[in-house]
């Protein structure tokens, strides 16, 4: 007789169907788990058989033979435990036979029969929800099991014993209530920051379009200030963006007790960080910082510091809104629709700005394009707003807090937000929140240019010798400007402040 159980395999944010089958047989006593596991599916007969004997029950002086189907998808994890602790338990009589019908089974099992938490709970709900069926999580798990929908049955036992007693009819295990997390505290406010208005102004914009942002500007000039209070202006994600992250996050193992947020993502990594760290990769093929950061922010201080080949792999996820991480056995795509914002100094010495200063390393302005030639060109292309940050005077330092701070900021922000929204539900393509989402296809749907608008465009873009994509991302920027005043056409200075903002080389080659 065989007992079948099923749980689920990932391949990034998706959770494919396993069916866990379990044999009792005569012969010698073995307990082999087969199915393409890797080395904690393999040492799950070691907790599993502990977690039993804890529980009160033996196993068998038989051979026990567990089958993880299909057999050529690599399983990966330790959330295999459960259902082949289950599936033996229903082969020797301990749990009903047809206990498991109907329910997708993930937990790990800890030495004393304790159930402990594992990663990817909530795409493993959603799927499971998909195809009709229950699930059975830890308890730790259970309230991120809950997001995924009202109506999908979640049992959530802390232990195999309390499990065991819940199918017997003496225990009823309750369904678990989704858990929100609680406020971190008060976000950094824009008013603390004192002068630096353009930079408050290119911030604000980049918010409210979703556009890539590089601040340059000497040490101690407020980038990284600027940076860290960008997350106080963006607007809460919505229901759908909510279930995108939150099932990145799951598969990361980075939802702690379970609890959700609508708080959009910041990662900041460090500059030492490697290409996998970025993009995803390693044992596992596990989601890289792009993807945790999906619908939120990346922010990369000290950028030219990074590895030249770390950051050209951000190019095509810049682009495409998803990253593919192929290994020689399977393959695997995580979202990764991010907003790049990312500071740097304008030489290694930093001061190259500064008038009449004298770098060590020679003329500052070959110090300075030798530190900037380690970012490429097709880089620098995809960044929107290009902002030169003048170092900040005690003039500005003694002054009292600005009067508008993050909230007055945030609502504008959130107001051309809703114009955006509003608009691609129009055109069709409600999956588009922002105007730097938007694809070239409907670039002119959106922006339609007056005679002058034209006329600037085209001078501009001969000047300049914009790209394809450089083009259509000055339309988008000035869209998102226009929409931050309410404006239902793009004129010629929302065009002007939006090409004010390409690279500096770039403009002091038009204004020649």
């Amino acid at each position: 007789m065989v007992v079948r159980v099923s749980t689920v395999a990932f391949e990034g944010v998706e959770a494919r169907p396993v069916d866990v089958q379990v044999q009792l047989s005569n012969g010698s006593v073995v307990f082999n788990v087969v199915g393409l596991g890797d080395k904690a599916v393999a040492e799950s007969r070691e907790r599993v058989r502990s977690a039993l004997v804890a529980s009160g029950l033996s196993l068998p002086a038989k051979r026990i033979t567990v089958n993880l189907a299909p057999a050529d998808l690599p399983k990966e994890g330790s959330h295999y435990d459960l259902p082949i602790a289950l599936g033996v338990m229903a082969a020797i009589g301990a749990i009903p036979f047809d206990a498991l019908e109907g329910y997708t089974v993930l937990g790990e099992l800890a030495l004393d029969g304790a159930i402990s938490p594992v990663a990817g709970v909530l795409p493993a709900a959603v799927a499971a929800g998909a195809r009709g069926r229950g699930l059975i999580c830890p308890a730790d798990c259970g309230p991120e099991a809950a997001w995924a929908s009202a109506d999908i049955k979640i049992i959530a036992p802390r232990s195999l014993i309390q499990l065991a007693n819940h199918f017997k009819g003496s225990q009823v295990i309750s369904r678990p209530a989704p858990a929100i997390r609680s406020s971190s505290g008060v976000l950094p406010d824009l008013r603390e920051i004192k002068g630096q208005e353009s930079a408050k102004r290119a911030l604000e914009i980049a918010a409210a379009g979703g556009h890539n942002l590089l601040f340059n500007g000497p040490p101690g000039a407020g980038k990284s200030m600027l940076a860290a209070r960008l997350p106080s202006i963006l607007p809460p994600l919505t229901p759908r963006e909510l279930l995108e992250v939150s099932m990145i996050h799951s598969v990361a193992g980075a939802l702690a007790g379970g609890e959700l947020t609508d708080s959009r993502p910041f990662r900041a990594p460090h500059h030492s960080a490697s290409m996998p760290a970025l993009v995803g990769g390693g044992s596992g093929a596990r989601p890289g910082e792009i993807s945790l950061a999906h619908n939120g922010v990346l922010f990369l201080d000290e950028l030219p510091e990074f590895q030249p080949q770390a950051l050209d792999a951000l190019r095509q996820p810049l682009e495409t809104g998803e990253v593919a991480i192929s290994r020689a056995n399977h393959r695997c795509v995580y979202p990764a629709r991010f907003q790049l914002v990312a500071a740097m100094n304008p030489c290694r010495c930093g001061h190259a700005l500064e008038p009449g200063y004298s770098c060590r390393r020679g003329e500052p302005k070959r110090c300075a394009q030798s530190y900037q030639t380690r970012l490429s060109g097709p880089l620098l292309d995809r960044i929107d707003l290009h902002l030169e940050v003048a170092a900040i005077r005690a003039s500005d330092l003694i002054l009292p807090p600005a009067a508008e701070g993050s909230a007055e900021v945030a609502a504008r922000v959130a107001a051309a937000r809703e114009f955006q929204r509003e608009r691609f539900q129009r055109l069709g393509r409600p999956d588009i929140s922002c105007n730097a989402a938007a694809p070239a296809a409907l670039v002119e749907q959106i922006v339609s240019l007056d005679e002058p608008g034209i006329k600037l465009i085209r001078d501009a873009s001969e000047k300049l010798r914009l790209s394809a994509r450089g083009f259509h991302r000055v339309l988008k920027l000035a869209r998102t400007i226009a929409d931050l005043q309410g404006a239902e056409h793009v004129r010629r200075p929302h065009l002007a402040e939006a090409l004010s903002y390409r690279a500096a080389s770039d403009r002091n080659e038009m204004a020649a």
